[in-house]
């Protein structure tokens, strides 16, 4: 939301006072209803703690908890992750915190506009969200549910769908605040604006009597409570700083909030559903001097109109079978006075929509992927994100595949999305993406890139360091993509990372351990820097791949809008530069992976947009033909590498995800290979993570965190041939 104010400090006062119940209907004038008491102060996550995290084997089974703005929001962001989850028998919980009642018109194209009725078409959008998670379950779309009121504290109360089947279970909570007063103040007033208030609206044919008031502070306290009540270990959470965009006559503003990619209402509801998670995790380590074990990934939404497809078409076509049944009909029988879905969504309408929302599911911070390094003992070390702290875990013997329990190494409240280098000395680096400050009502909202770093090969760790964004201003900063590391022979660390301006920007650690400044990269350079804006073709995608070559010297691929692009040191010690790219290579649909070949040839595999095959290219003078991973037919990014063998046969590893969500890894691109799925049908949260061969094991390893917040080494052997 760019032009909220900013501060540089968080405001500190006492607790504001809790808010009512309300009246039995209607909406709350909020400019009626604001007191000048002080703003609550922020209760998060202590960088320096470092509890001992909640068992595996104790009172917390896996569970899925989703916190929506509107319903239908997890229908196109958030699947199909959410039903993978669900078919792996793992509960459920979303949470749907506006009524999402607009105009109130719900419109079935092709008939006459019905008069507006804001609590008919919310129940009747929630009716479709019934048939659709239903249908997921492998039930009729209109099995009844039992529907009932959940008190929540404060007074305040939220209507508690529940269905459940063989096993797997699905729980809606309606929060139904309205999306819109009577004054105009809405979601984003309520976050940024000290003294909103927000009313919530009673549904047709609700079980709830009684209309309740939200301020900021409230809001907070429920999402933080509905956290602790059901214990997650996976939370799905909207985009909490979408990517700035240029609205023009290519790029049409449609429901996008003024310069951003996504609706005004996702973008407070992912803030508040972040400030609830770090409150939630704080306030339970201090009282049960555990850390909740949780990890968590934030999507997307209207960013998915603006790139590159990136789902093949059955995925697309399952994502699609859900939106109908919410979506539904008026000619539909389902037993809801009010209306039996949201009619704008029925049929084949998200398919035929130009915004195209449903062919693409991306994450904010690349997903919540692990990051493993070799101990100097041949132990492998996985370093991940649990209860936004970062985590370790260890191999309990080397090539073991067991792992010891995770060690809380601080740092947070962090995003998921971690790398993990070691330089020429044998130390680690682990670099992070902070939320430094989170306050809403008009405070801090501050973003930074930090790093924890050994202090000696094989010994402790230094303090965290923050090292800042390319871009000074904060609303900018906010904007800043996930870390990208890579180590060099010469004792350099380069690190980098995607712009507000959506460039490449870059800083250096040199042999004796100072870093160099933030600076912008060629032509990738962010507007304000003082280099010309990029033009809209070399904009790139967050999720950069970054290689040595044969001499050492660094690579980084990104997805970019027109295109692949490539940087790179021409000499050891020097920046990377912008690269020429072959005009013959199509565009990406995500982030590329890029792996060195025994021969010394650069390949770069990537998705191509909708495709279903992955395709393999080689880079570089002289380079030989693409190769397409045939029967790799899964989607979202790959990670690769080269088997150890003859330089003059080559064998390709990619690992990624099958349709189904499992893990695939594949042996080589001949025309007889085809992916392994794990014997254990492992579904990693995110994306899986290669560990290529080496001393303690010739054969490739497979690393996942599952949604117990738990992770996983899968030790496949070869098939087929290369």
């Amino acid at each position: 939301m760019p032009g909220r104010r900013q501060v540089v400090a968080a405001l500190a006062a006492l607790t504001a006072a809790g808010v009512g119940v309300g009246r039995s209907a209607g909406t709350l004038s909020a400019a009626s209803a604001r007191p000048s008491g002080p703003i609550a102060p922020v209760r998060s996550v202590d960088p320096h703690a470092a509890q001992p995290f909640t068992s595996v084997t104790g009172d917390q089974d896996a569970l899925l908890l989703q916190v929506l703005a509107h319903p239908d929001d997890d229908l196109y962001f958030m699947n199909p992750d959410a039903r993978h989850v669900l078919d792996a028998g793992i509960p459920v919980v979303s949470v749907y915190v506006t009524a999402g009642e607009a105009l109130g018109v719900n419109n079935a194209p092709g008939r006459p506009l019905p008069p507006a009725d804001k609590p008919g078409y919310t129940s009747s959008r929630q009716q479709g969200l019934r048939q659709a998670y239903a249908e997921m379950l492998g039930m009729h779309r209109f099995t009844r549910w039992q529907r009932t009121v959940l008190d929540l504290p404060g007074g305040l109360s939220a209507e508690l769908n529940h269905l459940a089947q063989g096993g797997r279970s699905v729980q809606l909570v309606f929060l139904n605040i309205a999306t819109l007063a009577s004054d105009g103040s809405r979601m984003p007033d309520l976050w940024d604006e000290p003294g909103t208030v927000l009313e919530t609206l009673l549904p047709t044919g609700s079980p709830l009597r009684q209309a309740t008031r939200y301020r900021h502070e409230t809001l907070v306290d429920t999402l933080a409570y509905l956290m602790n009540r059901f214990r997650p270990t996976l939370i799905h959470t909207m985009d909490p700083d979408p990517d700035f965009q240029v609205h023009d006559a290519r790029h049409r503003r449609d429901s996008d909030q003024p310069g951003c990619s996504d609706h005004r209402d996702h973008t407070p509801v992912a803030l508040f559903t972040w400030k609830a998670m770090f409150q939630w995790a704080a306030d339970a380590a201090r009282r049960d001097g555990r850390a909740p074990r949780f990890t968590t990934t934030a999507f997307r939404g209207y960013y998915n109109q603006r790139w590159p497809f990136n789902l093949p078409s059955d995925v697309v076509g399952d994502k699609a079978r859900f939106l109908a049944a919410y979506g539904g009909s008026p000619d539909w029988e389902c037993g809801n006075e009010a209306g039996c879905g949201d009619y704008g969504q029925g049929g084949t309408r998200p398919l035929r929509n130009r915004k195209g929302w449903i062919r693409s599911t991306h994450y904010r911070h690349r997903g919540p992927r692990l990051a493993p390094l070799t101990e100097p003992d041949g132990r492998l070390v996985a370093y991940g994100v649990l209860g936004t702290q970062a985590v370790r875990w260890r191999e309990t013997a080397p090539g073991s595949g067991r792992w010891d329990a995770p060690r809380n190494l601080g740092g947070g409240p962090l995003a998921p999305a971690l790398c993990a280098v070691v330089d020429a000395a044998g130390r680690q680096s682990v670099f992070a993406l902070r939320f430094a400050a989170l306050e809403g009502q008009g405070g801090a909202n501050v973003r930074e890139l930090v790093v924890l770093e050994q202090r000696a090969a094989g010994g402790g760790f230094r303090p965290w360091r923050g090292l800042g964004t390319p871009d000074e201003d904060p609303e900018r900063g906010r904007r800043v993509g996930c870390p990208a590391a890579i180590a060099t022979p010469d004792g350099q660390v380069h690190l980098f990372a995607r712009t507000a301006g959506k460039g490449l920007a870059c800083r250096i650690r040199d042999a004796r351990g100072t870093w160099s400044p933030w600076q912008p990269i060629s032509d990738a350079a962010a507007p304000g820097t003082g280099s010309p804006p990029l033009a809209e073709a070399h904009e790139i995608q967050d999720g950069l791949g970054v290689v040595l070559d044969a001499a050492g010297l660094v690579h980084v691929f990104a997805a970019g809008r027109g295109g692949l692009r490539h940087w790179a040191q021409t000499r050891a010690g020097e920046p990377v530069a912008a690269q020429p790219v072959p005009a013959d290579l199509p565009v990406p649909a995500e982030q590329p992976a890029a792996a060195l070949d025994p021969s010394g040839t650069l390949h770069v595999t990537y998705r191509t947009p909708g495709g279903d095959d992955p395709v393999s290219h080689p880079i570089g003078a002289g380079r030989g033909r693409p190769v397409a991973l045939r029967g790799f037919d899964g989607y979202g990014p790959l990670g690769t590498a080269y088997a150890t063998g003859q330089p003059h046969r080559p064998v390709l590893l990619a690992v990624g995800r099958g349709r189904d969500g499992e893990a695939l890894l594949q042996h080589g691109t001949g025309p007889g290979v085809r992916a392994q799925r794990s014997p254990a049908r492992l579904r990693p949260v995110g994306l899986p993570t290669l560990v290529e061969p080496g001393p303690q094991s010739e054969h490739p390893r497979v690393l996942g965190l599952a949604a117990d917040a738990t992770p996983w080494l899968w030790q496949p052997r070869a098939t087929g041939q290369a």
